[in-house]
């Protein structure tokens, strides 16, 4: 493992020069192996975990799920936070921005952009979540996907560019998780489900995120500086896969749901529907028909 890590930053060096010595030593960062490991370890779980839970019944998770939703939203904020009060100290440049032009900043934002890698990893919780739940149509290849590639897509930033023009992209998604996380939080609260509505102005806001990085991004391409357009080209592809996948699960969750909803009205029927399709959607196993609320 140790020689496949070493050819490895070779391999990268070659591509994209030398490794940033500022993040030499911190935790996590000096070899790509506890990276890599973490993220085979994950999709084990993914595939093994199912199994596991096939003929147990599933945890409730309501307690614990709170605090890891709470404590995520405040996670989030604080980049956000963070993020912007760096890239206003450092004048960063919204159409290009080097990874050495912020002066002092630039530290601050490595120092985020860290925790922000730092999160990725914490975040497969939540497809653990989903497994201790048997909520295993919520683990889509969608969800698989954006989760592993995450952490270990950062474990590169981190090496070769930790701060300039990635910050963008981290910003717009730690304000997008602020309201994920908290929106996840209020449904693991039973008395809170009926007032939550906006789970589908939050998927629209993750495309929003989309589109807006792969224009800000490709204003490196256009007006390039000191940051290495191997980046930039890597990331507005990657931009455009997860805009195709989560217009997929956009169409299938939400404008086919609203389709079968009306053709429900149209033939007089009354279902019973729990107005939800995120992670709390199959915590009761049995669900009383109700009028359908409007919200």
């Amino acid at each position: 493992m140790e020689h496949f890590d070493a050819s490895l930053s070779t391999y990268f060096q070659a591509l994209l020069g030398p490794r940033d010595p500022r993040v030499k030593g911190w935790f996590l960062l000096d070899s790509y192996i506890p990276t890599l490991l973490c993220s085979i370890l994950y999709l084990l779980i993914v595939w093994l975990g199912p199994k596991y839970m096939k003929n147990r019944p599933p945890f409730s998770c309501r307690g614990i799920l709170v605090v890891y939703n709470l404590g995520l939203t405040l996670l989030s904020l604080y980049m956000f936070c963070e993020l912007v009060a760096g890239v206003w100290e450092g004048q960063y440049s919204l159409f290009c921005q080097g990874t050495r032009g912020g002066g002092e900043a630039d530290m601050k934002i490595i120092r985020v952009l860290w925790w922000y890698y730092f999160s990725k990893l914490i975040e497969f919780m939540d497809t653990f979540f989903f497994v201790l739940r048997k909520n295993s149509h919520q683990v889509t290849v969608l969800h698989v996907y954006h989760h592993a590639s995450m952490l270990n897509i950062w474990w590169f930033v981190m090496n070769w560019v930790p701060c300039g023009h990635s910050y963008f992209g981290a910003t717009l998604n730690s304000f997008i998780h602020v309201l994920m996380y908290s929106y996840y939080g209020l449904s693991s609260v039973p008395s809170m489900r009926p007032y939550l509505w906006w789970k589908k102005y939050i998927t629209q806001g993750q495309l929003l995120q989309f589109v807006l990085t792969i224009i800000q991004t490709s204003c490196g391409v256009i007006w390039p500086c000191a940051f290495p357009l191997g980046w930039l080209y890597f990331q507005i592809g990657y931009m455009i896969s997860l805009i195709a996948l989560f217009t997929n699960f956009y169409i299938q969750t939400y404008n086919k749901k609203g389709a079968s909803r009306r053709r429900e009205h149209q033939n007089g029927s009354v279902a019973a529907v729990n107005g939800h399709t995120s992670s709390f959607s199959s915590l009761e196993n049995s669900v009383k028909p109700r009028k359908q609320r409007k919200d």
